[in-house]
């Protein structure tokens, strides 16, 4: 399993590379592609990390996990229910989530599996799903909740989720990652809110890929967001949620006061 990161280094320059430890291997070229170690090291505290990918869009989705679909008296769906999350909704690791303009309401945590694709892909079956996905990360889909139904014509999914930095992803996308034996642990200032696992997804990676993929074409860097399970809950202003996988790492965000 390789852990790839982007960073920065200094002001101007970007990279990327594969995790190890407390340092970062580079590489250059395509991160999709083929891409070629250049021999240089950096320790990990030089850098600043970034989200590790830029995706194109976000797909979040909504009622994926059997014991939230219970507690809220949802039936189990027939086909994955997501929306879009644009790409300016991207915020990395340590990013502040900021608050939106004139919008003093509830703003809620929703930490969650991210699946990377690799190559691009449409009408792909569920058995060629995972030559689809270069890998995982962990996700925070941070949501204004009060605009969800502030007109009761509408449900506003979209816009609620959507504001600048309410998509959280990082620290890192691990390839080769088992995600059936593995949970989605989130954590509010330290105290732990969420602890569930990814084994209780109502569909699996592979067919979120290939059922999405007949939707719509999914391209390298793009993130599907795996929905969540129980134990979303609200952001205070100044409060810093963490998004821990095993095996991918922690995803750090505050919510700014500014």
């Amino acid at each position: 399993m390789k852990q790839w990161v982007r960073y920065t280094m200094g002001r101007d320059t970007l990279g990327f590379g594969v995790l190890d430890g407390d340092a970062v291997s580079e590489y250059e070229g395509d991160l999709f592609g083929k891409p070629v170690a250049t021999g240089r090291v950096h320790k990990l505290d030089a850098l600043t990390l970034l989200s590790p990918c830029v995706p194109g869009k976000i797909v979040a989705l909504w009622n994926n996990f059997h014991a939230l679909s219970a507690k809220l008296g949802k039936s189990i769906p027939k086909h994955p229910l997501f929306l879009i999350k644009p790409s300016t909704s991207l915020a990395g690791p340590r990013e502040a989530i900021r608050r939106p303009v004139g919008y003093g309401g509830k703003i809620a945590y929703e930490g969650e599996l991210g699946i990377v694709i690799g190559r691009a892909c449409s009408n792909v079956s569920v058995a060629d799903a995972a030559d689809y996905i270069f890998g995982y990360t962990c996700v925070n889909d941070v949501t204004a909740g009060d605009l969800l139904n502030e007109d009761p014509n509408f449900a506003q999914w979209c816009r609620a989720k959507g504001y600048d930095t309410f998509g959280c992803i990082g620290p890192a996308i691990a390839t080769d990652f088992e995600w059936a034996g593995a949970n989605v642990v989130t954590t509010l200032d330290g105290v732990e809110r969420q602890n569930y696992p990814l084994s209780d997804m109502v569909f699996s990676p592979a067919e979120q890929v290939s059922m999405i993929s007949r939707d719509m074409t999914l391209l390298p860097g793009d993130v599907i967001a795996c929905g969540t399970s129980i134990g979303i809950g609200s952001i205070k202003d100044g409060a810093t949620v963490e998004v821990s996988i095993v095996g991918i790492g922690t995803l750090s965000n505050t919510l700014s006061v500014d």
